[in-house]
Formats: C-alpha cells, structure tokens, sequence
C-alpha cells in the first residue's frame, strides 16, 4: 500500500473511527477546496489580480456567475477578504487573501509538483 500512515488499513491497527475520522477530515478539504476553479482563483489572487474582471481574464474559461460564486464560498470559509472602496467613483471591489490561505501554500505546492508529473506521465 502506498499510503503508510493515516490509512484505513486494518493490517497496520487502524480503527473504524481512525477511519471514519480521516474520511471525514479529506471530506472537509475537497469541500472547502476541492472544486474545479477554487485553488485556481487563490492561486491568480496570490499572484496580484485582485479585482473581478482582472480575475476573469486570468483564468481561462471561468464565467462572471462560477467567479461569483467562488469568491463568495473562499470568504464563507474565511480564505478571502472582500474590500468595498465606497470612497472612489467609480465603486471599487477588491478581493484579497486572508492570512488563514497560507495554510494552502504546501498544498498548492504538492498539488502543482504532482499535477506535473502526472501531465509528464501521462505524455510518456
């Protein structure tokens, strides 16, 4: 078996609520982060685009309403910060990353390191 620690294998003693637990813990990730555009919108924001349209233009194929809804669901779960600047005509939105999505950075990582290597496997 590939995976050595955190599995559900009953051979290296782990429980059904070990389990249970794990299933439940990767069922919180892929919910908070697991959707087809969500790690693709940090990433573009983590790299300076922070308002709506700029957004749009940086991810290729995502519409105006999915963006929409991304952002909304990454501030829900705390990873974005949306600015309203009231004061300038006209009304400027800006979206930022909050501190807590520093908590991605090694995620990100594997993800893009793994994605690579899958694409080079896959080419081969």
């Amino acid at each position: 078996m590939y995976y050595t620690e955190n599995t559900c294998d009953e051979t290296a003693g782990v429980t059904d609520g070990q389990c249970a637990k794990l299933l439940a813990a990767v069922g919180d990730a892929l919910y908070a982060i697991g959707g087809k555009w969500t790690l693709r919108v940090i990433i573009a924001l983590a790299h300076g685009h922070n308002r709506f349209n700029e957004l749009q233009r940086t991810i290729p194929g995502i519409s105006a309403r999915v963006l929409s809804n991304e952002l909304k669901g990454l501030e829900l779960n705390g990873f974005v910060q949306r600015m309203v600047r009231a004061e300038t005509t006209p009304v400027v939105v800006e979206y930022s990353l909050t501190e807590y999505s520093n908590t991605l950075a090694s995620v990100v990582r594997s993800l893009s390191e793994w994605g690579a290597t899958h694409r080079q496997k896959v080419r081969e």
